[in-house]
């Protein structure tokens, strides 16, 4: 009697494995086959020349510098404090020498 009763329930054990390998959707089983695509590459940055601020001597990429009389800047204070210095050291050139009689 035990036999039979073994016997039964490996049968029963077997029919449920068949049904349930038969019962799955054919998707995931396609799913799990195929691995899964490699993540997009990030896109390819190209190369850009770098310049230093004529003020305080940053490096900065060139298409972020701002331009100015004397250098390119990194910002725009840094670009008027240096514009600032250079109209000064020009009128003290054009005001001539101190103390020089008519220049």
């Amino acid at each position: 009697m035990i036999k039979l009763l073994f016997w039964i329930v490996l049968l029963a054990v077997v029919a449920f494995m068949f049904g349930f390998k038969r019962g799955r959707p054919v998707e995931r089983d396609r799913a799990a086959a195929t691995p899964p695509a490699p993540p997009a590459a990030p896109p390819a940055r190209t190369l850009e020349d770098m310049v230093s601020c004529a003020e305080c001597g940053t490096h900065l990429p060139a298409s972020e510098a701002l331009p100015g009389r004397g250098g390119q800047f990194c910002s725009a204070a840094h670009r008027g404090a240096h514009e600032a210095r250079l109209a000064a050291s020009e009128r003290d050139r054009a005001s001539g020498p101190s103390g020089t009689p008519g220049g």
